[in-house]
């Protein structure tokens, strides 16, 4: 991801209020929350213009335009920064408010979307139907683990980084006396993981839909590969630089 004022947003002025929900949808499968939001059909009843569905909701046209080039909005985090070189009770925050905050908001609408699109196309798309329960167990997996971080592991590495800096005469002690398998949690919960994200990708061809895909399978298929993305970010800055990281002070703090 990177901060940029030059990212892509939903261009507005292209945009008429004669253009079709649907089309917009198709444009950017992110404006989808909107219209959901207002309750407007986007994928087979889409074919409305915006400024009808917004007078059939009794909505304001130019208050809905400014929410979808909100939601349209590309935010990317720069590849220059240097996450190796931050301080890990930063990154553990950081990982909290971004990566965990993103996860907690994304799997129950996205498991509510995909249940009931399941439901009404299993005839049409059986693959789909395999594809539920892999992403119900990896909504566990990670909402497990998740938890799992923010109560114990996460408070624990702060404690540890606190203790090294401040050349804390018990560190060491504090260390073997509550010291987590963090080498175990990497390696297990990680193959955990990635061979549920290795199932949905085979379930979805690799996220690429069918040429007969409706609108909502489309956005579908659009927000379980932006998870993915997310989660391979969220595993790389824990499994290769955070605990490393708190590995690291551990056996420094055990030496000292």
């Amino acid at each position: 991801m990177k901060f940029s004022l030059h990212d892509n947003f939903l261009e507005m002025e292209q945009i008429s209020q004669q253009t079709m929900v649907k089309d917009i949808v198709l444009k950017d499968y992110r404006t989808a929350d909107v219209f959901k939001k207002y309750g407007i059909n986007y994928c087979c009843g889409g074919q409305v213009s915006l400024e009808e569905a917004c007078s059939q909701k009794e909505l304001e046209l130019s208050a809905i335009e400014q929410e979808l080039e909100q939601a349209s909005r590309s935010i990317v985090i720069s590849n220059r920064l240097k996450f190796d070189n931050w301080r890990v009770d930063f990154l553990t925050d950081y990982i909290i408010n971004v990566h965990h905050a993103f996860i907690k908001e994304t799997f129950p609408s996205l498991q509510a979307a995909l249940v009931s699109f399941v439901d009404n196309h299993r005839k049409k798309h059986p693959e789909l139907v395999v594809l539920l329960p892999f992403f119900e167990e990896l909504a566990d997996v990670v909402t497990k683990q998740m938890q799992y971080e923010e109560e114990v592991v996460f408070p624990y590495i702060k404690q540890i980084e606190s203790m090294l800096r401040r050349k804390e005469v018990y560190g060491g002690l504090f260390v073997k006396t509550l010291r987590k398998p963090l080498n175990a949690i990497v390696s297990s919960e990680q193959e955990d993981i990635t061979s549920l994200i290795e199932k949905i990708r085979a379930c979805t061809n690799q996220y690429v839909f069918p040429a007969d895909a409706c609108t909502n399978h489309q956005v579908i298929f659009h927000k379980l590969q932006e998870l993915d993305n997310d989660l391979t970010q969220h595993k790389h800055l824990e499994n290769n630089i955070l605990f490393p990281k708190a590995i690291a002070i551990e056996n420094e703090l055990l030496q000292g």
